[in-house]
């Protein structure tokens, strides 16, 4: 079977955590290897196919974790259209309320809220204490 090396140059560093997020990832100006058997194709367009597949793997990990929908209620393709929906327009409405992007956190507390174990004041003080967080890391 042929391989073939795409080389693109992307934005963080593999080998060392970056920042507070702990994930790393190649820093500008690194060079990655991608091995394909896709010989067809131009190493720019493997390149292109493989950052784009990368956005998929972190929507998806961000599907899981941060939404918890870790196991699908479905399986016909209706059913899990409806849940990715669903998912979505939950994190765009958590998105709009807080002013900022969601976090594991902010889902379980608007899940407890929800559910009756938190109430409005719990919540309103969990999205201050955030928005307090965003302007300290701006100070910063």
């Amino acid at each position: 079977m042929a391989d073939r090396r795409a080389v693109n140059r992307l934005g963080r560093h593999f080998a060392q955590p970056s920042g507070k997020t702990g994930r790393g990832g190649p820093e500008q100006g690194d060079t990655i290897l991608i091995v394909t058997d896709r010989v067809d194709l131009p190493p720019d367009v493997v390149a292109l196919l493989y950052k784009h597949r990368w956005q998929v793997e972190i929507f998806f990990r961000f599907f899981k974790h941060i939404l918890g929908c870790r196991h699908l209620l479905s399986h016909c393709d209706n059913g899990i259209e409806l849940e990715t929906y669903a998912a979505i327009i939950a994190c765009l409405l958590i998105a709009l309320w807080t002013g900022r992007k969601p976090t594991l956190s902010t889902y379980r507390m608007l899940c407890w809220y929800f559910t009756g174990w938190a109430d409005e004041e719990e919540l309103l003080r969990h999205i201050n204490k955030l928005k307090q967080q965003d302007v300290l890391e701006k100070i910063i």
